[in-house]
């Protein structure tokens, strides 16, 4: 199982009612809730940790998650509310505001952390769970305790606004990039975590933080994967975007998917992953990341859809 350990919450996207009215439509999303359910779709036996609400929010995210295939046994259920994040659109690209005091996925402890499986050979961790506390300490606990004998992989999906202590957050980043084994930052967090410089430059440089492999997302350019003897670039497919909404959620679910076909979600194999390796994770990443821009929200694709 490739376990997804971060945020679910409830994207509000502005419709307009029947009425000529701005309105809000609810859609169950979240960064790590929609690599969990990309994963899913894509075939991959997936899992999801988190703090899920009793609410009616919550149990909409549930629903999503049996439907797309996703194992919840392992969420923390309680009477708190779920997270809302209300969206803006300005040419097809997203900004966020976020309603997470005192919700079921922030309140989240260390304490609170089960148990994982044995049969669990990746955990994924990232998004709007780390920079905010108690949760952030949760999520960074359970991975440093984990990374010593399974894969981890990190998408941070910086959100500037969201960060209350910039120097404590980016001292997580990097004791998590540190323990990760794949790390994945679209090009603007690359730019955000190491300063100006050119894609590559900055790439190499997260690889001697300790990561084995690093992909970068460069938009409607494409995707660069880096290990130490390599360096990748796939284009990005050209579809009309109705929406960004899920796209470097749903391209890291492609990475770990293509790991997982090729039976290489094991330390080893993936410190010894070849060109050959590194280009099928780009390529299934950019093949499902172009199928979820193409439609509105975060709905990313099932693997028939890509066969």
């Amino acid at each position: 199982m490739i376990l997804s350990c971060g945020e679910a919450l409830i994207d509000m996207l502005p419709r307009e009612s029947a009425q000529g009215e701005a309105a809000f439509a609810p859609y169950p999303g979240g960064a790590v809730f929609n690599t969990a359910i990309a994963l899913g779709r894509l075939g991959a036996r997936s899992g999801f940790l988190s703090g899920l609400s009793e609410d009616l929010f919550g149990q909409m995210l549930i629903r999503s998650l049996s439907d797309s295939g996703v194992d919840a046994g392992l969420a923390v259920r309680s009477d708190r509310p779920t997270t809302l994040a209300f969206v803006t659109l300005t040419d097809g690209h997203a900004s966020y505001a976020f309603y997470d005091e005192n919700t079921a996925g922030r309140m989240l402890k260390i304490e609170d952390m089960p148990g994982i499986p044995a049969d669990v050979t990746a955990m994924f961790f990232g998004g709007i769970s780390l920079p905010v506390e108690p949760c952030g300490a949760a999520y960074e606990a359970l991975m440093l305790r984990e990374a010593k004998t399974r894969v981890t992989m990190i998408d941070p999906n910086i959100r500037p606004g969201f960060i209350r202590d910039e120097a404590a957050y980016r001292a997580r980043l990097d004791r998590m990039i540190a323990a990760a084994d794949i790390v994945k930052v679209s090009d603007e967090d690359l730019r955000w975590l190491e300063g100006p410089g050119a894609i590559a430059d900055l790439a190499r440089g997260l690889l001697r933080k300790g990561p084995k492999l690093v992909f970068i997302t460069e938009g409607a350019t494409g995707a660069h994967g880096f290990s130490a003897e390599c360096e990748i670039f796939v284009p990005a497919r050209k579809v009309e975007v109705v929406d960004t909404v899920g796209a470097g959620d749903t391209f890291n679910a492609g990475v770990l998917a293509a790991l997982d076909r090729a039976a290489a979600l094991d330390k080893g194999r993936i410190a010894r992953a070849d060109e050959g390796l590194i280009s099928d994770c780009l390529e299934l990443g950019v093949r499902a990341a172009a199928v979820v821009v193409s439609r509105a929200g975060a709905n990313p694709p099932w693997a028939e859809e890509l066969a």
